[in-house]
């Protein structure tokens, strides 16, 4: 899952960023308005996270520009003051949510999960997929009776196909929703994960779910219940 973090306290930034990166995230920043509203309509992002105060042009105004120019992407705001109009602009304004400063990181975490289940199919907190489970609240997979240990990476592709299942996802999707804008990424690294994850998830069961669309891309299909 990609996210946009757009706060000018930079180690506030770089704080976040190391904690999430290491929760499997990408994350790419900005440090003033101006430049988060670029990043926001140019790149995909599963999530935004945008701070009120910032320089150059506020997070309130970003918001609305970004609702202005049809990005649906789920906003979390963050705010130093928790006035009850402050809050009320910033949900006016087109967020999905808020955190005031200063925040325990759990809650934050807890936050995007919430967001992330507002675009899924599933709205539970666990994904599901015939036998095969996903928990991002834990950051555990499970087949069956059988437990699977995933890296942070390929947990974070398993769970993009999670979110999508049973729809063609290209490598090019893959890529901008797992790596950051400044990431270098060999042009075979998506196929490289597939087949880690088919090794774990796959092979040692008889119902096969990770599927290669030659040519085009990949896709978790889920098998019609009988």
């Amino acid at each position: 899952m990609r996210i946009l973090l757009v706060e000018d306290n930079r180690r506030l930034s770089d704080a976040l960023c190391k904690t999430l990166e290491e929760d499997g995230y990408a994350l790419d920043t900005a440090y003033d308005g101006l430049d988060g509203e670029e990043m926001g309509l140019i790149s995909s992002y599963d999530v935004i996270i945008l701070d009120i105060m910032l320089p150059g042009k506020d997070g309130l105004e970003v918001c609305k520009e970004l609702r202005n120019r049809h990005i649906s992407t789920p906003i979390l705001m963050l705010t130093a003051r928790d006035a009850l109009d402050d809050r009320v602009r910033g949900l006016d304004s087109g967020a999905d949510d808020y955190l005031v400063k200063p925040f325990e990181v759990d809650e934050l975490r807890a936050r995007i999960r919430a967001l992330l289940r507002r675009e899924s199919p599933s709205k539970a907190g666990t994904l599901q997929a015939a036998d095969l489970v996903l928990d991002p609240a834990s950051h555990s997979v499970r087949r069956g009776d059988r437990q699977i240990e995933l890296t942070a990476k390929e947990f974070s592709l398993l769970e993009y196909l999670m979110r999508h299942p049973n729809r063609l996802i290209t490598r090019e999707m893959a890529e901008e929703h797992l790596w950051s804008y400044d990431h270098v990424i060999a042009s075979n690294v998506v196929d490289v994960y597939i087949r880690r994850l088919r090794s774990k998830i796959d092979d040692p069961s008889d119902v096969k779910l990770l599927e290669t669309m030659r040519g085009a891309g990949y896709r978790l299909r889920v098998p019609e219940e009988k």
